[in-house]
């Protein structure tokens, strides 16, 4: 099969009226079956204090606002994991703000808690995960260098980071201008670092942010290129900015639905020779999600039944009956999944603590 141009991704992005559609039909001819998938879990945000500051951010906190997480506890976690359990969550998303331990108030509250930087409470964190849950740690935190990533590795299922967009013109524009960490080069150089460390990794681009097509279709290419080298890319996310109150680009134009049609059929056809998933945030398109299976998208993402998304507090998840029908009234089959695809549950990907934990959960499902 022959892989997908540049050119071929630009004339999808601004394909109009039947093209649209034959495009669409293209995306079901690599389709295997009609399985969705989605991961249960829970979303919990160590800290909202972050290095960074994006305009399209709800997440990041001042350290002086009262309201903020500065580190939430190992008890508060725990608790957080335990009411997941019962709910049948199978994975720990754990987020929290870049090199959050740059500021005087977490190296306080970390230093409080026995530790001496923000990568060993992570790493504490997700050991106790495994040694007192059942569910599966998911790490998401920014970037990290090889040497912590190396250290997460043991403690993770799997590991996530978007890209956001490959293009440096980016970083002049209020969406990444106050963000050092948004550099493309320092994002690439995380999710390789992943793949030579055998990571299984998550990864994806927000679009509706000021880039051009020509910037869509690179960021694409560039994480195919990505995957061809390392294999270690399970799904790629086609997020769509979405306007908040309050934040710095709130009236900023969010992406057309025909944007977003174009972007994933685009991102399908890239991966057609893959068994990369496409997935898309259910809960930033309630009135339009089904459309997306029909672009080629296979995958919803984590889902939880107990916890916000606290990076799109505004957008609540739809509930697992809910996206249940949706997905059946397009005419998929829903099914869970874990945080880690099977075809990287093996002891070239995973270490044996994590693949007992694996197994152990496998048999009580």
């Amino acid at each position: 099969m022959t892989s997908t141009t540049k050119n071929d991704i630009l004339q999808i992005l601004n394909a109009t009226d039947s093209e649209i559609i034959k495009f669409m039909l293209e995306t079901a001819k690599y389709r295997e079956n009609n399985l969705i998938t989605f991961s249960k879990n829970i979303f919990i945000p160590l800290t909202e204090i972050c290095r960074n500051d994006c305009g399209y951010c709800n997440f990041k906190k001042n350290p002086e606002d009262p309201h903020a997480i500065i580190l939430k506890t190992k008890e508060e976690i725990l608790a957080d994991l335990k009411e997941a359990e019962k709910h049948g969550c199978t994975e720990a998303l754990f987020t929290f703000g870049e090199d959050a331990d740059e500021e005087e108030i977490v190296r306080v509250k970390l230093k409080e808690y026995g530790y001496d930087s923000m990568i060993d409470y992570i790493v504490d964190v997700c050991q106790m995960t495994l040694d007192e849950t059942s569910l599966l740690p998911h790490t998401n935190g920014g970037n990290f260098a090889y040497d912590d990533l190396k250290r997460l590795k043991e403690v993770n299922a799997s590991m996530g980071l978007m890209l956001e967009n490959s293009s440096n013109r980016l970083m002049e524009l209020p969406a990444h201008n106050k963000s050092p960490g948004k550099n493309p080069e320092l994002r690439i150089e995380t999710i390789k670092n992943a793949g030579k460390l055998k990571i299984p990794y998550t990864t994806g681009i927000l679009i509706g942010i000021g880039e051009t097509k020509e910037e869509i279709a690179d960021s694409l290419l560039t994480i195919k290129e990505i995957y061809d080298e390392y294999g270690h890319i399970q799904e790629v996310i086609i997020q769509n900015f979405t306007p908040i109150p309050g934040i710095e680009m709130e009236n900023w134009q969010e992406p057309s639905f025909l944007d977003m049609i174009r972007t994933v059929i685009a991102g399908t056809l890239v991966f057609k020779d893959t068994d990369v998933s496409i997935q898309v945030p259910p809960n930033l398109n309630n009135d339009t999600a089904q459309i997306f299976l029909l672009c080629g998208a296979d995958d919803w993402g984590g889902v939880s039944p107990v916890s916000p998304d606290y990076v799109n507090i505004t957008s609540p998840w739809p509930g697992i009956d809910e996206l249940e029908k949706l997905t059946e009234d397009a005419g998929f089959k829903l099914i869970e999944r874990l945080c880690v695809y099977e075809k990287y549950i093996n002891d070239e990907w995973l270490n044996e603590n994590l693949l007992d934990n694996i197994a152990n959960l496998s048999e009580h499902q």
